[in-house]
């Protein structure tokens, strides 16, 4: 199969996967919402996704590195996952569905990071990793989230939440059709001794201090993706509109992979590491203090653009710079734990307290702060020899 058959069976995938997101994390928690738990219940089973990415994309990633075999392992959790996700069609209270969600993205929080490594290695020519070509793959994802955040917004406003199960169920059937679909290829053996550790990389102080900004910087974000619909239903936006805010931010995100391949040379990577989570410190703090501003609202969603799209490419492209060959997954993996395993976690529980006890504008504030935070470890990481992405 030729490279761009290659690339388009990735392109699929990502729009499938992503779709699945697209309508799944947003729509969550006002579903959760309707089945009468309260807002800490809420925070504790939205946490549960990142709950998993604090074991599974390493067990997943480690297995793949090993095995070489990163496809086969897609299908089988993609499948898994679209027959665990029937569970949601029986109501048998909190119990069941944590064991059920838990169980879902055990599969499906393995399932980027091994697509992500697989597709960096496609997209890295002589060791450099080319950003225009992985922006235009990625842009599917973005595309497919677009497509049924505004879609479910429309629906469930029309229809109501009842349908959220069978949403999932197509959305998962569309990600393991997707995963089938995919070229069968398994990479070569590497000898153990030609690859080094993974400990070794994490004590160098570019990476350590580079994942100490993902942290504070994906935390930032993970209040958004659990609390933002919830603070505008507060609020008094409609389902449709929460959609169109949401389609915002993803529109500006397409724009951004199409033409990513110009603008990532003007700057190392450390730089836009800097640069976005300066922008999210500014975002969070529009979207907790001017809320009921549309302009405002707006311009805090188009920042999306470098505060999502732009600092994505970058750790993606750091990773394969850091980690290379037979650690790209185990690299990814750690990218998932660190990034969005541990932040998810925190973010959900602490923010649901929080949110509890001073109100859903809090969490925002405190988004804020964690984003400065990470503009300082970013800082901290420039002050190392710069890495850059490849032109295109």
């Amino acid at each position: 199969m030729s490279q761009k058959k290659h690339l388009f069976a990735f392109s699929a995938l990502s729009a499938s996967y992503f779709a699945h997101i697209g309508f799944f994390n947003p729509y969550l928690p006002l579903w959760l919402k309707e089945q009468g738990f309260s807002l800490l219940a809420i925070s504790v089973l939205t946490s549960v996704q990142s709950a998993t990415r604090l074991f599974a994309p390493y067990v997943w990633g480690s297995l793949s590195d090993r095995t070489g075999e990163r496809v086969r392992l897609l299908r089988y959790g993609a499948t898994a996952a679209l027959l665990l996700s029937l569970g949601l069609w029986f109501d048998g209270g909190g119990v069941l569905l944590f064991v059920v969600l838990l169980l879902m993205f055990s599969h499906t929080s393995g399932m980027m990071p091994m697509s992500e490594a697989a597709l960096a290695h496609l997209v890295s020519q002589g060791g450099a990793f080319d950003a225009k070509r992985y922006g235009r793959v990625r842009l599917w994802g973005s595309l497919g989230f677009l497509v049924t955040v505004v879609a479910a917004g429309f629906w469930f406003e029309r229809f109501g939440l009842v349908h959220f199960p069978a949403w999932t169920l197509g959305t998962l059937a569309a990600v393991a059709l997707s995963a089938w679909m995919l070229p069968d290829f398994r990479e070569p053996a590497h000898a153990a001794e030609d690859q080094p550790g993974v400990w070794p990389v994490l004590r160098q102080p570019p990476v350590r201090w580079f994942f100490a900004a993902v942290f504070f910087h994906v935390l930032a974000h993970i209040f958004i993706y659990i609390f933002f619909s919830l603070y505008l239903d507060s609020l008094g936006y409609s389902k449709t509109v929460i959609g169109l805010l949401w389609a915002l931010s993803v529109v500006i995100e397409i724009g951004w992979f199409f033409t990513q391949g110009r603008w990532l040379p003007l700057f190392s990577l450390s730089g836009w590491l800097v640069l976005a989570a300066a922008l999210m410190a500014l975002r969070m703090g529009l979207t907790a203090g001017l809320p009921l501003v549309m302009p405002v609202l707006l311009l805090a969603q188009a920042l999306h653009a470098i505060t999502f799209a732009a600092h994505h490419t970058v750790c993606i492209a750091m990773l394969s710079h850091h980690f290379p060959g037979r650690l790209r997954g185990r690299g990814q993996a750690l990218y998932t734990v660190v990034g969005y395993g541990l932040p998810g976690v925190v973010g959900g529980l602490g923010g649901g307290l929080l949110s509890s006890a001073f109100g859903l504008s809090s969490v925002f504030w405190l988004s804020s702060v964690c984003a400065a935070v990470a503009c300082l470890c970013a800082l901290r990481a420039r002050a190392f020899a710069p890495v850059r992405a490849a032109a295109g």
